[in-house]
């Protein structure tokens, strides 16, 4: 589902959040990548654009997202918080050997998340093996 940038700052508006040029491009990126990025790679994504952005700003942004629903965390792994714009009820899954995701899930309890390998992955352990 294709979230719509006007329609995001009208609801910061509306939950009486600032719309400072970092936190629209916060939340544009998160718009632009849909991979559930980490902190880490928003920084990295817009540090060139932004050179003065700092990470806890980044940090406070998304806690502000959070807080008004237009974003939510997702942590499928424990060590690893990530961020999705997309906040409609809908699964992840994430190959344990290849480490990407995977669409065409359709998971209907708010986050519940699934841990295993791919078939890609699976057919190269089979071939390993012989």
């Amino acid at each position: 589902m294709k979230t719509n940038l006007e329609g995001i700052t009208n609801k910061l508006k509306d939950n009486n959040i600032r719309l400072s040029h970092q936190r629209l491009k916060v939340l544009e990126y998160l718009d632009r990548h849909r991979i559930h990025p980490t902190v880490e790679q928003i920084y990295h994504g817009l540090n060139e654009e932004i050179p003065t952005l700092s990470k806890t700003t980044i940090y406070n942004t998304l806690n502000k997202l959070i807080e008004a629903g237009l974003v939510k965390v997702i942590t499928i792994e424990d060590n690893e918080a990530r961020y999705d714009i997309n906040t409609d009820f809908h699964g992840h899954f994430k190959c344990r050997t290849c480490e990407k995701g995977l669409d065409g899930f359709r998971i209907y309890t708010r986050d519940m998340y699934f841990s295993g390998i791919c078939p890609r992955c699976s057919e190269q352990e089979k071939c390993k093996d012989s």
